[in-house]
């Protein structure tokens, strides 16, 4: 389906990416502060004045490493939300796969985490971290955090059109969210008999994931990253049969 839509995949994307920063002094160097600068302040905080503890690479890297795919998702899927509402218009003039609405809009924050990921890169040299050929199952790790993110953002796209609330009940479970994932802190951390909370978390799995190979030279954990994989894939499944059950009223909605 997407490959027969393939050129208005390109069209939607790339307009959401220029429409972004069309009017912005900056630009496309928005993309990269962001997440840099919030890097930057968490790094002061937590490694200054809360002195963590030890991790055994640069505390900038290890921050940016989580920040990184954290903020891909929560982006995408604020993004996504409300991807129907801002295309209105377009729903009632013709039809199409809807699902294309949310892929280009993911499409889209994924150019913006392929850039930012480039200052991360940068910054391996500047802490002059190895690169080891590890860092290739970056990839691999990146796919199913995007078969994830992808999944959820179908489900609450298609439930925000119905009920609006959804939004605002997606801004408190993402902060809690937040603090279960392991995007300032190591897992190690926590006690042991509460480490199950990251297992089944597919967001420290990936994020952990991102560390093992980008700053610690290794195979990610696979046992971990296969439940991370099955809980994707069941969600994708999920998400198809709830979508295409409420697309056939979204002409009438919007």
């Amino acid at each position: 389906m997407f490959i027969t839509h393939w050129s208005l995949i390109k069209k939607l994307t790339l307009r959401e990416i220029k429409a972004r920063y069309k009017q912005s002094f900056l630009g496309f160097f928005w993309i990269v502060l962001n997440p840099f600068f919030q890097m930057l302040i968490m790094s002061f905080v937590f490694s200054k004045i809360l002195k963590f503890g030890n991790l055994g690479v640069p505390y900038p890297l290890f921050i940016y490493a989580g920040l990184l795919p954290w903020l891909f998702m929560v982006q995408s899927l604020s993004s996504a939300m409300n991807v129907f509402i801002a295309d209105s218009s377009l729903i009632k003039k013709i039809y199409f796969p809807r699902e294309i609405l949310v892929l280009s809009t993911l499409l889209a924050k994924t150019f913006d985490f392929f850039l930012s990921f480039l200052i991360f890169l940068l910054l391996m040299i500047f802490f002059k971290v190895a690169f080891t050929p590890f860092v290739f199952f970056f990839f691999l790790i990146f796919l199913i955090e995007f078969l994830f993110v992808y999944s959820l953002a179908l489900i609450l796209a298609a439930f925000n059109l119905y009920y609006r609330d959804v939004q605002y009940f997606f801004n408190l479970v993402i902060t809690l969210w937040f603090y279960l994932t392991p995007v300032l802190y190591a897992v190690e951390f926590f006690p042991e008999k509460y480490r199950i909370i990251f297992q089944l978390n597919p967001m420290a799995v990936f994020i952990n994931a991102y560390r093992q190979v980008l700053l610690g030279g290794d195979f990610p954990k696979w046992s971990s990253l296969l439940v991370g994989l099955i809980l994707s894939a069941i969600l994708f499944f999920i998400a198809k049969k709830i979508f295409s059950k409420l697309e056939k009223n979204f002409g009438d909605i919007v």
